[in-house]
């Protein structure tokens, strides 16, 4: 099919994508064309290729949804990085267009949120790798023809596979979701769902870390701290109780709690 072909002709609507079988037609024709054409056609192939493939771009648009972007900011980024594809795409190696088209198109918004969008940025370090996957995820598409793996990249990169993984990981949601927002079901808000801080989980996991070492201590000490902490016995109480002073009460007590929150080693009793 030629340039020529009257499907190729007939007007785009923008607001009307082609059926896909349309689209695979006029792009697998429009990828010919583009193999065997002279440079003076080169620019209006790839501009028709674009036009052709807006709907994938704006569908690979819709799946970042939801992020605290609006849905026409990312597509106009999907275009860009559509663009990208149709200059950057060798029909030689013959290979699908869309199979590099549409990583090329999630490289673009990837790398927007990445410089425009992060709430909290991860660790530079991550940054950096996150550049260099998906410049890397860009080259490989072209070449294997498919998507690459992580050990593809990795491969490539010279990186361990886990850092990698990491790094394509770091896409995470980069603006927080109001609070106000409805819920997933459509009743209530976000904030009707979440849960509050349950103090007995924190009563729960102190009581756990403390029991072993209270095991270990003395009698005595046991007896100071039971008679002062779950009866509240006062000082002087509890001196008439062992027949020492209050101010040896008061030792006592002190060496306690130093000696538990240095074995806690986490600040979790209270001075």
């Amino acid at each position: 099919m030629s340039v020529s072909d009257p499907i190729l002709e007939r007007p785009h609507d923008p607001s009307r994508d082609l059926s896909r079988e349309d689209r695979r037609v006029v792009t697998t024709a429009l990828c010919d064309d583009l193999a065997a054409c002279d440079d003076a056609d080169v620019d209006v192939l790839r501009a028709r290729l674009v036009e052709v493939n807006m709907g994938v771009a704006r569908a690979v648009a819709s799946q970042y949804r939801n992020r605290g972007v609006d849905i026409d900011d990312l597509e106009q980024v999907a275009y860009v990085g559509l663009a990208k594809a149709a200059r950057g795409f060798d029909p030689e190696r013959g290979h699908d267009f869309l199979t590099y088209a549409v990583p090329t198109i999630r490289g673009e918004v990837r790398r927007w949120f990445r410089d425009s969008c992060w709430m909290v940025r991860p660790a530079r370090r991550v940054q950096e790798t996150r550049a260099q996957v998906t410049a890397c995820i860009e080259e490989l598409v072209q070449e294997l023809g498919d998507t690459p793996t992580s050990d593809d990249i990795a491969d490539r990169l010279g990186l361990p596979v886990e850092e990698v993984d990491e790094a394509l990981a770091a896409d995470g949601c980069y603006h927080p979701s109001s609070l106000d927002a409805p819920g997933s079901s459509g009743v209530g808000t976000l904030a009707d769902v979440l849960g509050d801080v349950d103090d007995a989980f924190t009563r729960a996991e102190q009581k756990a870390s403390l029991a072993p070492l209270v095991r270990g201590l003395s009698e005595r000490d046991r007896q100071t701290l039971a008679l002062r902490y779950f009866h509240e016995w006062t000082q002087e109480q509890i001196a008439g109780q062992l027949g020492v002073t209050q101010m040896q009460v008061s030792r006592i007590l002190s060496r306690i709690t130093a000696q538990l929150r240095e074995q806690l080693g986490d600040g979790m009793l209270a001075a």
